[in-house]
């Protein structure tokens, strides 16, 4: 008798269970894309960020300040150009976000060269959308070999894109004083693979009553390689700070990574780097 809805019939037999082995990673072809954009990026000397947060942190803001910033910038433009015309820094960013161009927008403002990726309804970016982010911006005439730095915005979540390798040399994440000491906890498995993790928002201290040393602490349990930096994207502070961060991580040989993709060297996911402490 069925044991589902005692209809009279027989029972059907079960199947036997099978084992399906997998002959390949999952996110294979991503890796591959990943290491060829690696690969790309070493060739230009060119340091790359993955930038990851959860929506409203504060990333394009950060971004915007960055530039404002940067030694020798002479200034934003109109927000009328395309990509990459009339970029004053030195530094470009490819924006991924589910919908509109605001972001790049901005970013165009600031004086920066910035292509915008709308995913859809994928809540990440992948290295296949990185690689057609460098196309768009080397149609515009830009060199990656021009730039100092090229960041990745990526979309605004703190779960699928952990899961992503987009050919980065520095993984960042950041936390907002608004979102509360606990977001470190809630959300391991991105903090854990940050090589650098940014507290954003620190002007709102106060009212927020936000504990800093309490988020430090679950910072360095989940990630206790990272670098953490506190900064306000809003007044400027903890920049010097975040500069010299990114400074020191980025200024690492960047053949090491392509050592890391061909599995000829060790891997610097391993290698434990202490706090820094703004």
């Amino acid at each position: 008798m069925c044991v589902d809805c005692r209809c009279g019939q027989s029972a059907p037999e079960l199947a036997v269970p099978r084992r399906l082995e997998l002959g390949e990673r999952l996110l294979r072809r991503n890796d591959q894309q990943a290491a060829a954009n690696r690969r790309r990026f070493a060739e230009a000397q060119l340091p790359v960020v993955n930038l990851l947060s959860a929506p409203g942190s504060g990333k394009t803001a950060l971004l915007e300040r960055l530039a404002r910033d940067w030694p020798g910038d002479p200034g934003p433009d109109s927000g009328a150009n395309p990509p990459g015309a009339g970029a004053s820094a030195p530094m470009a960013v490819i924006v991924g976000d589910l919908a509109t161009d605001n972001d790049a927008r901005r970013l165009w403002a600031a004086g920066l060269a910035a292509v915008q990726i709308s995913t859809g309804q994928a809540c990440h970016l992948e290295a296949g959308s990185v690689a057609r982010g460098v196309q768009e911006l080397e149609a515009t005439g830009l060199s990656l070999e021009a730039l100092e730095l090229l960041v990745i915005e990526n979309v605004g979540n703190l779960v699928c894109p952990a899961a992503y390798d987009l050919g980065e040399s520095l993984r960042v994440v950041m936390v907002s004083v608004t979102e509360g000491e606990d977001k470190p906890l809630k959300y391991a498995a991105s903090f854990h693979g940050a090589d650098l993790v940014l507290i954003n928002k620190i002007d709102l201290l106060g009212a927020v009553e936000f504990d800093l040393d309490l988020c430090r602490r679950h910072i360095a349990r989940v990630a206790p390689r990272a670098r953490i930096v506190a900064v306000s994207a809003r007044s400027g502070a903890g920049f010097s700070a975040l500069r010299a961060a990114l400074g020191l991580a980025l200024g690492r040989d960047l053949d090491r990574d392509l050592d890391r993709d061909l599995g000829l060297g060790r891997d610097l996911a391993q290698v434990a780097t202490p706090g820094l402490q703004p």
